[in-house]
């Protein structure tokens, strides 16, 4: 596979997980498969109905993400596992940071891949998990507007006040989104140190704000 074709399953990937964490209801009693299911329907719904993000309008799909998306992401857990081993050497003040940045980063490239929403439609796989787990990997196939696309989630339920199911990584095609940032992550730590990745992706974040 190019990079471009892993390019597009990627933005592919990214699109329906925005779509797998859409609404804020919670989870408590629902199983992982039917909570993806029931709010990647919901927000695909809202998505086809809003001529405003269906036309590129960012700003608006940014204000999306961030309210109904992301609240539904471990980024804590997203943005150590990331870093890898230099998330427990850096300070406080360097994590929040990182999981700063990382979060914009994600927001931008989940706006711009939700702007691209069309006809997509999500089909669920069995899910091969026990009722007692609190760690599940979720299968699904988004279909429309070409090939089919594989895609895996792992969630984790969540105890106590707000508790229910959060997504902390997502699989295209064999890959996980997580590891393919902690490859980059990797070679920005060795080269320039926790300080040198916050830069880059600062610059990176404000580039995209630049490319709108």
């Amino acid at each position: 596979m190019n990079s471009r074709s892993f390019h597009r399953l990627l933005i592919a990937g990214v699109i329906t997980l925005g779509l797998a964490m859409g609404t804020q209801a919670r989870a408590e009693d629902e199983a992982a498969d039917a909570f993806v299911k029931r709010i990647s329907t919901d927000v695909l719904d809202t998505i086809k109905g809003d001529k405003g993000m269906r036309s590129g309008d960012i700003a608006r799909v940014v204000i999306l993400v961030d309210t109904r998306i992301m609240p539904h992401v471990d980024f804590q857990r997203m943005t150590a596992s990331a870093v890898g081993p230099a998330w427990r050497q850096a300070t406080p003040e360097q994590q929040k940071r990182l999981q700063d940045e990382f979060k914009i980063l994600l927001v931008r490239t989940y706006a711009g891949a939700l702007s691209q929403v069309s006809d997509q439609n999500v089909f669920m796989k069995p899910l091969r998990a026990a009722a007692e787990d609190k760690e599940v990997v979720v299968r699904s196939e988004v279909r429309g507007g070409g090939d089919p696309i594989q895609l895996d989630y792992r969630l984790e339920k969540t105890p106590g006040q707000g508790s229910g199911w959060r997504i902390f990584n997502l699989n295209v095609l064999g890959v996980w989104l997580v590891e393919t940032y902690k490859s980059q992550f990797s070679q920005e730590i060795n080269a320039k140190g926790i300080d040198g990745l916050i830069e880059s992706l600062a610059a990176r974040n404000k580039s995209n704000t630049k490319k709108g």
